[in-house]
């Protein structure tokens, strides 16, 4: 990379092809050849909506305007590629206009920072503060290749994505304290909020290309993009040779977006990045993270969260906030919010993201086959005390049947919620026969938050069933009643196998005198526990949850007799 860090022209972007083969790009290389690159090749889930937010989306909506009626969204999206006046377009957005400031290591406007922003102590950390996997500070992750003492050298292309993402999922940790900024107290700023996407469960929908997926996370705006809605880079006009930005610039508010394209591109920190030379070529080695602007509130507008409906909020509290991924749960235990495509106008419950509805109004009109191989991919971070470390991060991608998503035709969708259902009912089933088999043992059941329950393997044990589930209900037309509920039958089939596989390692873990069982009471009740009974309980639970499977055992063994 050159000694600047030329984030347009420079490879620094790792894409893979339709080939399937591996490539480093620049940022204009990876907007003009969008059509040929199958996905991007990020080092963490949490990555993908960073680079779509922070850097492609807005520079594809500024230079080109968002599409303001569905047929203008379905000409782009038919193309398949960027038209030539659309490169054209593009090209000036990356060259005279607007290239300068997507230089990394730029003396006077640095992509994404702050220049010459200085600590009040004078002081600079590692370059490890700005990756959550590397121990910095109060964050400690297990397993950690380095300690907080090692020198992290971070090259300009990995240096951009972990700016980038610092920006929208940084923890709530205090700041350095940077001069010129009237807020910082003691050297420090205290009662930052997280980043603002570690306020979502992020759900980003993909395409076949990288040109679709931009597509597809673009939202249709009737009116356009509001006045004087900027991204960042261009939200200071001040002219080049004027030097570093003044130390008042580094002083932070908290606002609402002024519209789409600023909260894309919200900056959530104010940093410097810190660059030495080295015989690879230059290294990021120390930064500077300050408290950055704070987002008054997640608009109704963010493209990229389901939502959580609240008919009767508590005074000054919104009818909607964003909902967030559970840790331990794969996106397709979620689908009951991904395809939530009615707002509980007078309850409370889940709604789904933005696009997702646009993703189904565009089915539902005709602009989008219902047989498209839509994906989406889902992230989130888990912090910890008091969010100022991360605990856990979240990610999964799964395949999704556009047609669940019409608002108006729910036959798809009430099958895929029931297929759902029924694999959480029977893991909570396999729970409740572990703590069946305890107290028959002379044991105590299982606490909640303690130990290793039968569920969650069974569950995970399901995951690439129902993956191949999704992907083949994405050609399942209305008519084809006969397919869905074969694919149901094959479902509650997989579920039953999953079920007693589970079980039966249950059972031969459980020790003799299960099999004679105890008498506990509660209260003027008495209760038998014996291994048999449980098993018996269980596997009524099992006929009446998976009601087609257990027809289909019936007739066979019927067909057998006969015989």
């Amino acid at each position: 990379m050159t000694s600047e860090g030329d984030l347009v022209h420079d490879p620094w972007l790792t894409v893979v092809d339709r080939d399937g083969v591996q490539q480093a790009v620049g940022l204009w290389e990876a907007l003009s050849q969008a059509h040929t690159i199958r996905r991007l090749e990020l080092p963490v889930h949490t990555m993908l909506p960073v680079v779509l937010r922070q850097m492609l989306l807005p520079v594809v909506i500024d230079a080109l305007g968002t599409p303001r009626t569905r047929q203008e969204w379905s000409e782009r999206f038919d193309r398949g590629r960027f038209s030539e006046d659309e490169r054209d377009r593009l090209a000036h957005y990356l060259g005279p206009r607007y290239g300068d400031r997507f230089r990394l290591f730029d003396p006077e406007r640095p992509f994404a920072q702050v220049a010459c922003m200085e600590a009040l102590n004078g002081e600079t950390k590692s370059a490890a503060q700005l990756v959550p996997s590397v121990a910095s500070g109060n964050n400690v992750p297990l397993f950690s290749a380095l300690s907080e003492a090692d020198e992290l050298l971070l090259t300009p292309g990995e240096a951009a994505l972990w700016l980038l993402h610092v920006h929208c999922w940084d923890t709530a940790s205090i700041k350095t304290g940077a001069v010129g900024d009237p807020q910082a107290k003691s050297g420090k700023t205290t009662g930052n909020p997280t980043g603002p996407l570690g306020q979502l469960g992020v759900v980003v929908p993909t395409g076949q290309t990288l040109y679709e997926t931009l597509l597809l996370n673009t939202p249709i705006l009737p009116d356009g993009l509001e006045p004087g809605d900027r991204p960042q880079w261009a939200s200071n006009e001040r002219p080049a040779g004027l030097g570093c930005m003044s130390p008042a610039e580094a002083a932070w508010s908290a606002r609402p977006a002024t519209g789409l394209l600023d909260l894309l591109t919200f900056q959530g920190r104010r940093i410097r990045l810190i660059a030495c030379e080295t015989k690879q070529g230059p290294r990021v080695h120390r930064a500077i993270v300050s408290a950055g602007d704070r987002l008054a509130q997640t608009p109704e507008f963010e493209p990229h969260t389901a939502w959580q409906h609240t008919a009767k909020p508590k005074k000054g509290q919104p009818h909607r906030r964003p909902r967030r991924h559970t840790s331990g749960r794969a996106a397709w235990q979620g689908l009951g919010t991904l395809l939530a495509m009615t707002l509980p106008v007078h309850s409370d419950g889940p709604y789904t993201s933005l696009l997702l509805r646009q993703v189904g109004d565009l089915q539902g009109a005709g602009v989008l086959s219902g047989r498209y191989p839509l994906g989406v991919e889902t992230s989130g971070l888990e912090y910890g005390n008091q969010s100022a470390v991360v605990e856990n991060a979240i990610g999964d991608d799964l395949p999704l049947p556009v047609r669940a998503l019409l608002a108006q035709d729910d036959w798809l969708r009430e099958a895929l919620l029931e297929c759902v259902a029924q694999a959480d009912q029977v893991a909570r089933a396999l729970d409740g026969l572990n703590n069946d088999l305890r107290r028959a043992a002379g044991g105590d059941p299982l606490p909640r938050d303690k130990g290793s329950r039968p569920s969650v393997q069974f569950l995970h044990g399901l995951d690439a069933t129902m993956r191949r589930l999704l992907a083949g209900l994405r050609t399942v037309d209305e008519d084809d009643e006969e397919l869905l509920e074969r694919a149901q039958l094959a479902w509650e089939q997989s579920v039953q196998i999953a079920a007693d596989r589970e079980a039966d390692l249950l059972l031969a873990a459980a020790p003799p005198r299960a099999a004679v069982g105890r008498t506990v009471k509660n209260g003027d009740k008495e209760f038998v526990y014996r291994s048999g009974k449980a098993t018996g309980v269980f596997r009524s639970k099992l006929a009446g949850l998976l009601p087609r499977a257990a027809e289909e055992r019936r007739v066979q063994r019927e067909e057998a007799a006969a015989a």
